[in-house]
């Protein structure tokens, strides 16, 4: 069984369509666990009320989406023990505290990071200690 740290993007696709939802909802078919900084949850529920404000979907089905999540296969990692290493990535790459949260518990861990932020993943690419430790859903298998 593998384990893989899951980021916001992936675990949203899990629950509703968008680009590469297909992609993301293989990786439940597959025998692995998952973890993610504890900050996963304020992040999915975060962008849930991003798309009820755009019409994207109604209250009632953001709160159950929202209570869902909270309900999924994911072991939370506290952020406040993720807080040091993930400020000393930020720093050396440029990149948000909260994205460097998932990849200093995917270091952690000695995994990947599953994301769909290409955003995320192009910044990086080019940092060969931390490519390893990351990889574009999409790509996932290939």
């Amino acid at each position: 069984m593998s384990v893989f740290v899951v980021d916001a993007s992936i675990v949203v696709k899990w629950f509703v369509p968008e680009v590469h939802s297909e992609a993301a909802q293989r990786l439940l078919t597959l025998p692995h666990v998952y973890f993610a900084p504890d900050l996963l949850f304020a992040e999915t529920a975060n962008t849930i009320w991003k798309k009820i404000r755009r019409g994207e979907l109604k209250l009632e089905e953001g709160q159950r989406l929202v209570r869902d999540i909270s309900r999924i296969a994911v072991e939370g990692v506290s952020c406040r023990a993720l807080a040091e290493d993930a400020h000393m990535l930020a720093n050396a790459t440029g990149r948000t505290v909260y994205d460097a949260l998932y990849l200093a518990l995917a270091v952690r861990l000695d995994t990947r990071l599953i994301t769909a932020d290409d955003r995320l993943e192009r910044a990086l690419s080019s940092v060969p200690a931390l490519a390893g430790h990351l990889q574009l859903v999409h790509m996932f298998g290939v």
